[in-house]
């Protein structure tokens, strides 16, 4: 090898065939080695702690452990950098300039990566949401999967029939699981609203519309609407209300209404009872699946009907019908 590759000069650079290699050098080499070594044992180290995360902590702990597996994450990358840029460089000024070149070049080239970098720091420091909130963001709705540097993982679920032209479109009509996996941006949080539904307070208000004819006992519907929501909503009332004075405590904010609650409204066509009530974030649609039977079975025995859009022809008018012969002459008939 001796005269195709040669270390050369006082600073033992890099000759090939006599061609010298600028900032190829034993120096250089070496720092390469070291950061080649220093980069696989912190993303080993990383990786054991991680493992440690994953075993040791109980399935009741999930948020416990997504906070601490960001921590670990923001670590093991500051550690990172800092490191390389000890080895690399000695010199304050030469990392000034290069921090400033690098910095300018970045902002510049990579927007949408440096929102979205900054957008998870934003989400860890406002506490924005957990892994396993449910929330809507960049106009997905779901539950959050996982949180990277640049990326919110959620698992999709489907959209009530009120909101199912919104766009993307749904093909699951409820509160359900699609199946899909959706990657968003963490920079959508700067330009657009995210919703929470379980930050602070893992319960929603729901409201279900009941059409009762004005021919039908409307207070006895009332009753028995009341009385199916009470009977599958009144322990989710009672978990709910220390969470509810917390929230109170914490942010200042005007008390909700927990109890179960019929609220009526007159229509040209029925009396709309509108009963309101607390649920848990997840299992909407059974507890409302629930009530619904409930409500069937108690009107049914009542002989109670829901109103509905549908019109009973009572009488028609005469109708006078032209009947044209071959000939063209009109023959009148009447029916």
């Amino acid at each position: 090898m001796h005269g195709i590759l040669e270390l050369t000069g006082p600073e033992n650079s890099l000759t090939v065939f006599g061609v010298r290699f600028v900032g190829l050098n034993l120096i250089t080499g070496k720092k390469v080695l070291f950061s080649i070594i220093f980069v696989a044992a912190v993303v080993l180290i990383g990786r054991a702690l991680h493992w440690i995360v994953r075993r040791g902590a109980p399935s009741e702990s999930a948020r416990t452990a997504f906070w601490t597996r960001q921590g670990i994450s923001i670590a093991v990358t500051g550690l990172t950098i800092v490191g390389l840029l000890s080895i690399w460089f000695n010199n304050p000024t030469q990392l000034t300039t290069a921090v400033g070149l690098f910095t300018a070049g970045l902002a510049f080239a990579l927007q949408q990566v440096v929102l979205a970098l900054a957008g998870y720091f934003v989400i860890l420091r406002g506490k924005t949401f957990n892994v396993g909130d449910r929330i809507t963001m960049g106009g997905v709705r779901g539950d959050v999967m996982s949180l990277n540097f640049l990326q919110t993982v959620i698992m999709e679920m489907g959209e009530p029939p009120a909101v199912q032209s919104a766009d993307p479109a749904m093909w699951v009509e409820a509160r359900q699981y699609t199946g899909r996996i959706v990657s968003i941006s963490n920079a959508k949080i700067f330009d657009q609203p995210v919703y929470n539904f379980t930050r602070d307070f893992p319960y929603i208000w729901e409201e279900m519309h009941i059409p009762i004819s004005y021919t039908s006992d409307w207070r006895k519907a009332e009753q028995i609407v009341l009385e199916s929501v009470e009977r599958h909503t009144i322990k989710t009332s009672e978990l709910s209300e220390p969470a509810l004075r917390e929230l109170e405590r914490r942010y200042f904010i005007r008390r909700g209404e927990i109890k179960p609650t019929i609220y009526i409204r007159l229509t040209d066509n029925w009396i709309e009872m509108a009963a309101r009530f607390v649920v848990e974030d997840h299992g909407i649609r059974d507890t409302k699946n629930r009530i619904s039977r409930d409500i069937l079975e108690g009107l049914g025995r009542e002989k109670i009907g829901i109103a509905s859009g549908t019109y009973e022809v009572v009488g028609m008018p005469p109708l006078k019908v032209e009947i044209e012969n071959r000939n063209g002459s009109p023959n009148p008939a009447e029916t």
